[in-house]
């Protein structure tokens, strides 16, 4: 059983930048592609970015293109999301996931149902 544990949320101002990281334990996340969700109050959880297995290619959302980037260390077991001018909209909690495998399309990177295993999350707030 994959265990994800996020970690690097806080309470920051626009403007600046933070950097969310993701540990995976009880199991491997290299073989897989990885992908960060967020939700904020009252709305559904949206995808943020994902980065496949070989990190050879990364998917972002509109509202982080530009300012967020993805990355992986498989040696490392970790997926981390720099993200940077950040704004009070980005405000949510962040969770990591780590995707079934079973990618039919590029829109299978960015469909939190795709993804198998979860994270608690960790809450980013931003102040303007």
């Amino acid at each position: 059983q994959v265990q994800l544990a996020e970690s690097g949320g806080g309470l920051v101002q626009a403007g600046d930048s933070l950097r969310l990281s993701c540990a995976a334990s009880g199991g491997t996340a290299s073989g897989y592609a990885m992908g960060w969700f967020r939700q904020a109050p009252g709305k559904e959880r949206e995808f943020v970015a994902a980065i496949t297995s070989s990190a050879g290619t990364t998917y972002y959302a509109d509202s982080a293109k530009g300012r967020f980037t993805i990355s992986r260390d498989n040696a490392k077991n970790a997926v981390y999301l720099q993200m940077n001018s950040l704004k009070p909209e980005d405000t949510a909690v962040y969770y990591c996931a780590r995707h079934s495998g079973n990618i039919r399309s590029s829109a299978s990177y960015t469909a939190a149902g795709k993804y198998s295993y979860w994270g608690q999350g960790t809450q980013v707030t931003v102040s303007s």
